[in-house]
């Protein structure tokens, strides 16, 4: 590239640096397609991130085809670039960790608000419907299903049988859903 960057420079030095535009778009257009792919692979090593790298060098180029009256030496077009992929990486990385460092942390594990009123109201439904069954009743799904004991354990907190554990559960569970189904429906 330095070998045609000479040539270019020594043979079309009043052409490409007095504005023909097919001269200089056409050394523009071989420095772009020679070094773009090795240049995104610089600037990923220090972005992190592809579509970042792409754009970093894009800007780059943009850059010194703005800036291309300007340029005193075609030969150091390629370095122009280059310092400008570094430059505009560290540019990126500067405000990245500017975000990083205000940017709002929201543990990931957080429900939505809509979540939250959601659960909040089949809360509401789950009590008002327990506060439609009997004593015993409630009584036995509370402390089965929300103190998690056992039939034994359970017959014993309600001086009662397991037998009648039993029967009151499943009589409670039977009245909860008749209860639930037209609220979820």
């Amino acid at each position: 590239m330095m070998a045609a960057a000479r040539s270019w420079h020594s043979s079309h030095e009043d052409e490409l640096f007095s504005g023909t535009t097919s001269t200089a778009e056409a050394f523009f257009t071989e420095l772009y397609t020679l070094h773009y792919r090795r240049l995104v692979g610089s600037a990923w090593l220090l972005v992190r991130d592809v579509p970042t790298a792409e754009e970093v060098v894009q800007d780059a180029f943009v850059s010194m085809h703005d800036a291309w009256q300007r340029l005193r030496d075609a030969e150091n077009a390629l370095a122009y670039v280059r310092q400008a992929v570094v430059n505009r990486s560290r540019s990126v990385l500067r405000h990245q960790m500017v975000i990083d460092r205000y940017q709002e942390k929201v543990p990931p594990d957080m429900p939505s608000a809509e979540h939250g009123a959601l659960v909040s109201l089949e809360r509401a439904a789950v009590v008002a419907a327990l506060h439609g069954l009997t004593p015993r009743q409630r009584e036995a799904i509370v402390l089965r299903y929300y103190a998690d004991l056992s039939e034994a354990e359970i017959a014993d907190v309600m001086g009662i049988s397991r037998g009648a554990v039993k029967s009151h559960t499943a009589r409670g569970m039977a009245a909860l859903r008749v209860a639930l189904e037209p609220a979820s429906q």
